[in-house]
């Protein structure tokens, strides 16, 4: 498997998470921006961010573009 292959599998694994404890628990704002430390959401946007970030990355590279 690729490196971008599994940064997407990681980034479909976390997803359905995130839609399991939402359906379960609901998420409000503060939890999504601001989740303590020891909560599942705890960094989820960032690390999603930066998967997604490194994918497009990946796939402008591939292709031979740029991001602007």
């Amino acid at each position: 498997m690729s490196d971008k292959q599994a940064k997407i599998k990681k980034m479909l694994e976390m997803q359905k998470a995130f839609m399991q404890f939402e359906h379960e628990n609901g998420v409000d704002a503060e939890t999504y921006y601001a989740a303590a430390a020891g909560h599942p959401l705890h960094n989820y946007r960032q690390e999603y961010h930066a998967l997604a970030n490194d994918v497009c990355n990946m796939a402008h590279a591939e292709k031979g573009s740029k991001r602007d």
